[in-house]
């Protein structure tokens, strides 16, 4: 038996299943094939960032997350027994979603399964593993081994959301490039009625784990992430024994703690990526195209970005409307954006774990002026949490002609800020799926002639939408008669202080891959 789709999905994880649901909301189908006959048995990734929710807010899953999560937004760092500083990742109010939400991957799954189901459009394959998947410049084949049997299925795209251990990749001859770190760490997530507050601690060298490092997060339903550095040279059957992990959590929290241990892992830094997203008819995103450290929550959501970045732009080339250079920039933006993350916890992993006597000496001196000083505060790292890549560089955007205030970047995400409008409360209610010209102004200001397919919304007083806050101004940037280009991916391809229709058409053109506006 054979079959031949436009788009087939291996993984149903939070990336893949993220990508059906980004193709579904443009109207296009896609297979998905997932080799477990389920969501995932455990909490795994757990911290869900700003971006990822603004992105599922757009398929109807970031309220559902919000609502069965923990919100948070505030980190404490610790040295020894000493508080050394804190920080709030969302100090100004005015945004829809909140800096971070804990929720289990395997409920994040769930909900995300829950709108899969609901599309019509996605046909799910549980217990079907890839046997085997070659790749021409026309099509993609795989191999499939599922519930009734073995089959072949070949499709126009395929896209490879099938994890660290991606069979898509091996069977492509693609090598992740990078380093892997010795030192190994412990999950141990647990059950427990905890009174401390809904933040994020970590602890530098803290009495109940001498010399060492340790995280204390909370999720839903009095689950408890408590993740230990374990060092190099432990014994990682010994380290899960259910006797050992229960010394580690009652020195943390007192010999009378009452707990479960709900899930435990063993893991290991990875820091590695493609050197190109794209093969052939193939493209990678989340795990299977770049692996990170843990600290930082930068796995799980760079992967949901790869996969909003990936949709909008392989929807073009599908429908006519781009060439298929287009996809090419899905790896250039994606492979920068992996880089950027590799280098920010790379510089985590070193802070962590120094490897010499004048790197501990270093981090020791740190953290010491830390607890005293503001300056040394910064350079403390015990991960930076996920935020949106701006693309800088990115051959979609055009250079910027006039200096601009505001707190975006060409590359980058428009901010969010409350509104007042027909479309909804929020900025980003009024951008995405499409090209939209954000306009400071009334329509009646623009020139005539302006392309079709960019949509307008004017701001302002008789506009689209009203700056109730005054953020809208502060956070773009924006003066009377300037406008911006929003990318369907909600990102900024370019701006103007004076609106042309030949400045719209080349940026156009540029932010679609069109040769000639290279």
């Amino acid at each position: 038996m054979s079959e031949h789709h436009p788009i087939v999905i291996v993984g149903a994880g939070p990336v893949g299943l993220s990508a059906a649901l980004e193709l579904a909301a443009l109207g296009r189908p896609s297979v998905v094939l997932e080799m477990r006959s389920a969501e995932s048995d455990g909490s795994r990734a757990i911290c869900w960032s700003q971006r990822t929710l603004e992105i599922w807010k757009r398929v109807g899953v970031a309220q559902p997350v919000i609502d069965r999560g923990v919100t948070w937004q505030v980190g404490k760092v610790f040295y020894e027994e000493d508080l050394a500083y804190e920080f709030d990742l969302q100090p100004e109010p005015g945004y829809a979603m909140p800096a971070f939400v804990n929720l289990q991957q395997n409920i994040v799954e769930g909900i995300l399964l829950d709108a899969v189901g609901s599309t019509g459009v996605i046909d799910l394959r549980w217990s079907s593993t890839v046997a085997e998947s070659s790749s021409t410049a026309e099509q993609a084949t795989l191999v499939v081994n599922g519930p009734d049997g073995s089959y072949e299925i070949s499709c126009d795209w395929l896209i490879a959301a099938d994890g660290a251990r991606s069979t898509i990749r091996r069977d492509a001859g693609l090598s992740l490039v990078g380093r892997t770190f010795e030192d190994k760490f412990l999950i141990s997530d647990i059950r427990m009625k905890g009174t401390m507050p809904t933040e994020r601690w970590f602890w530098f060298d803290p009495p109940f784990h001498e010399g060492r490092s340790t995280l204390l997060h909370r999720q839903s339903d009095d689950v408890w992430r408590v993740d230990f550095q374990l060092g190099r040279d432990v014994d990682p059957e010994q380290e899960m024994e259910p006797e050992r992990i229960t010394k580690r959590i009652q020195a943390m929290f007192g010999d009378d703690i009452e707990f479960e241990i709900d899930w435990v892992s063993i893991y290991r830094f990875q820091s590695r990526h493609l050197e190109n997203f794209r093969h052939r008819r193939i493209l990678f995103v989340g795990d299977s195209a770049h692996q990170v450290s843990p600290f930082g929550a930068r796995g799980a959501n760079a992967g949901v970005q790869d996969a909003e970045n990936l949709v909008w732009k392989l929807d073009l080339v599908m429908r006519g409307a781009a060439p298929d250079a287009l996809l090419d920039t899905y790896s250039d933006e994606r492979v920068y954006a992996a880089a950027e993350n590799l280098a920010v916890t790379t510089q985590t992993i070193d802070f962590m774990t120094p490897q010499s006597d004048s790197d501990l000496a270093l981090r020791t001196a740190t953290l010491g002026l830390a607890r005293r000083h503001g300056f040394a505060r910064p350079l403390v790292n015990s991960g930076r949490l996920s935020v949106a890549t701006v693309h800088h560089g990115s051959p979609l955007s055009t250079s910027d002609t006039a200096v601009f205030e505001g707190e975006v970047h060409l590359g980058g995400p428009v901010l969010d800020a409350p509104v007042k409008g027909a479309r909804g409360e929020w900025l980003l209610d009024y951008v995405g799926r499409d090209f939209v010209l954000l306009f400071y102004g009334n329509e009646s200001d623009l020139p005539e002639g302006l392309p079709s397919d960019v949509r307008i919304v004017t701001i302002g007083d008789g506009g689209d939408i009203a700056d109730t806050s005054g953020l809208v101004t502060k956070r773009l940037g924006l003066s009377a008669g300037c406008g911006i280009l929003v990318r369907p991916d909600q990102h900024l391809a370019a701006r103007w202080n004076s609106v042309t229709v030949d400045g719209v058409v080349a940026a156009l053109a540029r932010a679609r891959g069109e040769e000639e506006a290279a």
